[in-house]
């Protein structure tokens, strides 16, 4: 049977909720991947009003869908990041960022995280994607020249902070999948190899795959698959394309999105130079089995072409069989 094919709602979130529903359900998505800000879904009000959970399932078969994933991206973002500064102001609800003093706001969004566990266990979801923030992530130029002992620390930090809201994880029986991408303490091979000893493997920590951010660093989105097999707890479709002609810079130059001079950018998936056939039989190879999660963003199509459009797409590849179906769909079992 293929994988269900969810709409992640991040990119969507400044639509009412029930909006997103019935674009989803008419373009022909089996779920969304829901995102704990807009209206999408409230952690706090999860825990705090017995009927909001019920009043979110209604809604979802009202129109046809289920969930398996929710997204705490921003929450996560803060619980370790360095400098907590007036991004992160955007990003979280008042009630996270108080005062702004950086260390009540670490505490603050890592309380949200564990909480988010708990809500999504009530709710029967099983994974939460997210962030995990970075202490360390401004020393990427190594330069000023930066002491392996500040590196170390900001390892150690991290397993400080997230040990605690992983233990949350495992006494409600839910996954963590880190999104690894720039900015965060698992941003490219090395570092998640890093980041997983550095909290002992922990089963409840595991990996969002989203090989855009694989593109413009040129790691092997498809080699990672493998080699991280045993942690790939939710797979996002997001897709970015390279523009380096000698002036465009991979690191994007502070420019914004679909700027034609920065030297990559996020496109609809199924447009951009992701190996998608090859990483959807590495899928197929590890026998991952969740669901196929369309994150759509680009900067230089209207959302509401590309979101069927990269569907479509999508579909296309769930129908990549694993070997022994189709093994067995051309010669039969032998039975």
């Amino acid at each position: 049977m293929p994988r269900p094919v969810t709409l992640f709602t991040g990119q969507w979130a400044d639509l009412p909720f029930e909006e997103v529903c019935r674009l989803a359900s008419k373009w022909g998505y089996d779920g969304l991947e829901i995102a704990c800000w807009g209206d999408h879904f409230e952690v706090d009000k999860a825990l705090a009003d017995d009927t909001y959970i019920p009043r979110k399932q209604a809604l979802l078969e009202k129109y046809r869908l289920r969930c398996w994933t929710l997204s705490c991206h921003l929450t996560g973002q803060a619980v370790c990041d360095h400098p907590i500064d007036e991004r992160h102001r955007r990003i979280l609800p008042a009630r996270l960022w108080g005062d702004g003093q950086p260390e009540g706001v670490r505490r603050r969004a890592a309380e949200e995280v564990k909480d988010t566990a708990r809500a999504a266990a009530a709710f029967g979801v099983r994974t939460v994607v997210g962030f995990t923030g970075s202490s360390i992530w401004h020393t990427v130029a190594m330069f000023p020249p930066v002491p392996p002992e500040m590196i170390e620390r900001g390892y150690a930090d991290f397993a400080e902070r997230w040990n605690p809201i992983l233990d949350v994880f495992d006494e409600v029986g839910v996954r963590f999948a880190h999104e690894v991408h720039p900015s965060e303490i698992a941003y490219d091979y090395w570092t998640t190899v890093r980041t997983l000893e550095a909290i002992g493997h922990r089963e409840a920590f595991g990996l969002n795959f989203d090989p855009s951010h694989f593109v413009w660093q040129d790691l092997d989105p498809v080699g990672f698959l493998w080699d991280f097999r045993d942690r790939i707890y939710h797979v996002d479709c997001k897709e970015s394309v390279k523009q380096l002609n000698g002036r465009n810079g991979r690191l994007g130059s502070h420019l914004p999105w679909a700027d034609p001079r920065r030297g990559w950018d996020f496109v609809s998936t199924g447009h951009g130079d992701v190996p998608w056939e090859a990483c959807f039989r590495m899928l197929n190879a590890i026998e991952y089995d969740g669901p196929i999660s369309v994150e759509w963003e680009d900067a230089g199509m209207d959302r509401l072409v590309g979101g069927p459009d990269a569907l479509a797409f999508v579909r296309g590849l769930t129908a990549i069989e694993p070997p022994q179906q189709a093994f067995d769909a051309a010669f039969g079992t032998g039975d």
